[in-house]
Order: C-alpha cells, then structure tokens, then sequence
C-alpha cells in the first residue's frame, strides 16, 4: 500500500462535504490516521475565548453526526488494509482526535534506562514505567520533531530505491 493509493482510496469514500481540503492521512504497521480540516464556524464580533468554543464545538459536532458513516469507512479499510483506523479533525489551530489505538510495545531496558522511568513514576510526572516511556518519547518528538522528519524522509526515499531494485525472489 502506498500513500498516494491509500490518500485516493480515502478520498473515494470520504463525503466531499466533510473537510475544506484533502484530510492528512498517516500510516504505520497497526493503524491508519485520517484527519481533515473542518470550515470555520461564523464567530465574527467574539472574543478569543468564544472563537476557541466555537471551534471546539465544531469539531465535537462533526464527531457526533458522522459516527455511523467514520465506522464503516473504518471497517472498509481495516478489512482492505488490515490496519485499524483512528480519525480526527482540525478547526482553525485546534485538533482533536477521536480514536487512536494504544499499541504495546516491548522492550528491553538496563537499570540506569529503568531508573529514569521509576523516578518520574516515583516524582509523580507518570503513572507508571509505560505512561513514563510514553512520556520520553513525546519529548523527543517535541524537541527533535524535525530531526524526525528528516529520518522519515530518508526511510521514504530508502522504500522507493528498494522498490526499484532487483526483486528477493
């Protein structure tokens, strides 16, 4: 599966009215993001805070009234693609996202590793060694989130030569 076939795909199920622009559709190996940009509700004359509801309430409204149809889109393409799909929406600078899947993920640390998770346990900035770990990874994400990118862009760079190299078999 590609993304452009996969953004094609989406759009050929999506109702046109749904999103102001094509939605931003993300992948990895347990699940498919689909999340699109919602039109702007009338909020001239109102104060920021107002505008910040106003958006919000759009985008819970949106989740509301397309429940039935997100599901069976959803089902479509996790029968098609073998990958659950989450769906959120944006309003102005606002996102929220409905559904996300909440994937275990193994690993081996060493002492000093499980240390830093048992203190921000212990220090109360994590529930637990997972919501720790979780935590870590967000940081990196914010604090190096275009390093990451440039390692993305590589990795898809890296498919598209092995793509067009000899095949395995």
């Amino acid at each position: 599966m590609t993304p452009t076939k996969l953004q094609g795909w989406f759009a050929g199920r999506l109702p046109d009215d749904w999103f102001t622009e094509s939605p931003e559709i993300t992948v990895d190996r347990e699940e498919i993001l689909v999340v699109g940009r919602l039109a702007e509700p009338a909020t001239k004359g109102l104060d920021d805070e107002a505008v910040r509801a106003a958006r919000l309430s759009r985008i819970d409204g949106f989740r509301e009234e397309t429940r039935a149809r997100r599901m069976r889109i959803a089902d479509q393409a996790e029968a098609k693609y073998g990958r659950k799909v989450a769906w959120g929406a944006r309003c102005g600078e606002h996102e929220k996202i409905f559904t996300t899947v909440s994937v275990p993920v193994m690993t081996r640390l060493r002492m000093p590793e499980r240390r830093v998770l048992d203190t921000l346990v212990d220090s109360g900035v994590a529930r637990s060694r997972s919501d720790a770990l979780a935590w870590c990874v967000r940081l990196v994400r914010e604090h190096e989130g275009a390093w990451i990118e440039q390692l993305r862009d590589a990795l898809v760079h890296v498919e598209e030569v092995r793509r067009q190299g000899p095949s395995a078999a």
